[in-house]
């Protein structure tokens, strides 16, 4: 019971319970397991995100323990604690999706909040669904306490190659009258056979390939089932990890540098990854206060190429990547390239070059991944628009399947919900550029994904003959002709507030501008006229969430220095 602690390894923990002074910490964990050899060992929290609210993270308690098994067997003392999880999935298309990205920021928060308070040396955390992942590494990030991240890991396909998209599909198929309510309710059955991730290459296996990208999570950790020994072999290295990184003080600001969020970007187009990688990996930027902006996106996009193909706009699912190999054998052939800085440190305390070193090419008859030489596109996916709809920028996912190009005339909603209605019955045709407003991270609040009505506009045959804009977002489900995260949002008064029905909207991927067809006069005239509409929410959550959100071209974060 020394009052001097010893090993630098506990420079969090001897100050809760070494010495007499804090018998009473010690008491308080004696009665959760710890024994007096404990005390002297590092304390490893394990932030689990295990939930019985969705698949995505329902089997997060077994891998929890497997990562607190690894620490112990570490020799650290591993603490499970848990953090929340919402289902983008099961809310989507209600007023409930406005706290999806809410969520991260709670996620963060609580994790801070627990390892500060309790003095953890180092942390796990463990995700299984979108906002679970950004979540964790801000939270890591603002600790700066040696820490891996570990994905649970992705869904198996369902019956006839299905998925959560394929459900939302069917839905706008059968307000088309292609498809009856049985065979609906046949794909709704099948479509989700057990625990894991939504299956493509959506938000959250994006940002978990990126976080390996990143050198966050453990080589292989973004591209495993998540019922299989591998997710749990994965998870117990992790907890041993830790206690490597604590004995070299290897900290999320040695790893999560300017490099390795470059190569995460570069990772993410290759795999044809969804837009919520810019506006989290931002978010995760700042966190460790790396500068990354809209722009780096585009300026790493024009030498990058998608390689992947995986839905939503290809044909293959994550678990099938997983088959033949998973990511590694992608970034060797990036890093060979030249397309990735290999002297990068990762959670391995090896190098990004040094842990790819050994790795093997994907089979040679494989079809998922494209050669560099012949690539499904020869720049990103991720297109960055400005122009005097977006003055601060908007998100585009444009494979070219879609075209490059768009003008159509302006069908203006003030929520999801009145788009949604005139997509259903038929309003919506052929030549109409939708706009939904309001729904950016003030004005929503909460900055809502579009899953609903982008798979309405696809179900419903309209995926190249109708655009989508928003000041929302969307889900990595989302394909078609869509661009969000268009700010000044509407709340703020930005141009897309002044829009009317019947503007001609032109979208452009190539020169990567959005523009309506007004000029400055005109814009100045109506926003003369505009008024700001009163605040949604006035207390609770999502009102605080409104007060301290940065714009979407930000990352919509909510700690900003003051």
């Amino acid at each position: 019971m020394s009052d001097t602690p010893q090993d630098p390894r506990r420079r969090h923990s001897a100050p809760v319970v070494d010495g007499v002074g804090k018998s009473a910490s010690r008491a308080m964990l004696r009665a959760v397991g710890f024994t007096d050899a404990d005390f002297a060992k590092p304390q490893v929290g394990i932030a689990s995100t295990w939930s019985r609210v969705t698949p995505c993270n329902s089997h997060i308690g077994e891998l929890a323990e497997q990562a607190s098994a690894g620490a112990d067997a570490a020799g650290g003392k591993g603490v499970i604690f848990n953090t929340i999880t919402i289902s983008d999935g099961i809310a989507n298309g209600t007023e409930g999706m406005k706290y999806s990205l809410v969520s991260r920021e709670v996620i963060a928060d609580s994790i801070e909040t627990v390892a500060g308070c309790e003095g953890f040396d180092g942390l796990v955390a463990i995700g299984g669904c979108d906002k679970n992942m950004p979540g964790c590494l801000i939270g890591l990030a603002r600790l700066d306490r040696p820490s891996v991240f570990v994905y649970g890991g992705t869904i198996l396909p369902g019956e006839g190659h299905t998925d959560i998209v394929s459900v939302f599909e069917a839905m706008g198929a059968h307000s088309r009258g292609d498809l009856d309510l049985i065979e609906v309710k046949q794909i709704e059955e099948t479509a989700i056979p057990g625990p894991g991730a939504c299956g493509g290459m959506y938000t959250a296996n994006t940002m978990a390939s990126a976080i390996e990208a990143l050198g966050m999570s453990l080589p292989g950790s973004s591209a495993q089932n998540a019922v299989s020994r591998a997710k749990h072999d994965d998870s117990r290295a992790a907890g041993e990890a830790v206690l490597t990184l604590l004995e070299r003080d290897i900290k999320p600001s040695d790893i999560m540098t300017r490099e390795a969020f470059e190569n995460a970007i570069t990772v993410v187009i290759a795999l044809g990854g969804s837009t919520n990688a810019v506006l989290h990996l931002i978010a995760m930027a700042d966190a460790v206060g790396v500068p990354l902006a809209l722009g780096d996106f585009t300026e790493i996009g024009r030498r990058v190429p998608v390689l992947a193909d995986l839905r939503p706009s290809g044909q293959y699912m994550m678990s099938e990547l997983v088959e033949i190999g998973g990511i590694q054998p992608l970034m060797k052939t990036l890093l060979e390239a030249g397309l990735l800085h290999g002297d990068c440190l990762t959670v391995t305390g090896a190098t990004l070059a040094e842990n790819l070193a050994n790795v093997a090419p994907y089979p040679e008859d494989q079809a998922i991944i494209a050669s560099l030489e012949a690539p499904l596109k020869a720049e990103s996916h991720l297109r960055v628009l400005h122009g005097n709809l977006a003055p601060e920028g908007a998100v585009a996912k444009i494979t070219g399947k879609e075209g490059t190009r768009f003008s159509g005339r302006a069908r203006v909603f003030g929520s999801e919900e009145e788009a949604q209605a005139r997509i259903n019955d038929g309003s919506v045709v052929a030549g109409d550029v939708v706009v939904i407003r309001y729904e950016g991270p003030r004005g929503g609040p909460g900055m809502r994904e579009m899953l609903t009505p982008t798979s309405a506009i696809m179900g419903r045959g309209l995926g190249s003959e109708v655009a989508l804009i928003t000041d929302g977002r969307f889900s990595g489900g989302s394909h078609g002709f869509v661009v969000g995260h268009v700010t000044p949002e509407a709340f703020d008064g930005g141009p897309l507030a002044l829009v009317e029905d019947g503007d001609t909207i032109t979208i452009d991927a190539e020169a990567d501008t959005i523009e309506v067809a007004l000029d400055d006069a005109e814009l100045a005239r109506r926003r003369a006229a505009w008024q700001p509409p009163a605040p949604r929410y006035t207390r609770g959550v999502l009102a605080k969430y409104a007060r301290t959100v940065s714009s979407a071209s930000t990352g919509a974060v909510t700690d900003r220095p003051v």
